[in-house]
């Protein structure tokens, strides 16, 4: 039995996943998501991302580092060694800014790592990148 994976051809809306356990993160990412024509998944910390995952056809992945249950680097990691699920793109969003720890968010697998405090604007503009 071959197991498909959950991905969207290109004329479909985009999915993203946004983990973070801040909730005005995930408020102000749900809704500027939303608004940009993205279909958006809310996870507050790594175990719900990683459940959402297993369900969902996820295109991009908004990660914070620090969260409770499993952290982001470790969601990340897990992505990528997923068969099913390592074509998704991933974007840190974290209060970490030391150079060693950017590293080892791509060391991780990330696409691309965004500081806190972060421009919205620029989020959408790399996400849309991303997808592209």
């Amino acid at each position: 039995m071959v197991k498909l994976t959950k991905q969207h051809t290109d004329k479909q809306t985009r999915s993203v996943l946004i983990v973070d356990d801040e909730p005005n993160i995930l408020l102000s990412l749900e809704f500027l998501m939303k608004k940009n024509g993205f279909n958006v998944f809310i996870g507050r910390d790594g175990k719900e991302a990683l459940s959402t995952i297993e369900k969902e056809a996820i295109d991009l992945v908004i990660l914070d580092i620090m969260m409770p249950e499993v952290d982001g680097l470790e969601v990340c990691k897990r992505i990528r060694k997923s068969d099913d699920h390592n074509h998704m793109k991933v974007v840190f969003l974290s209060a970490k800014i030391k150079k060693e720890e950017i590293q080892a968010g791509y060391d991780a697998g990330a696409d691309l790592y965004i500081t806190k405090p972060f421009s919205t604007r620029k989020i959408v503009e790399e996400v849309k990148n991303l997808l592209e």
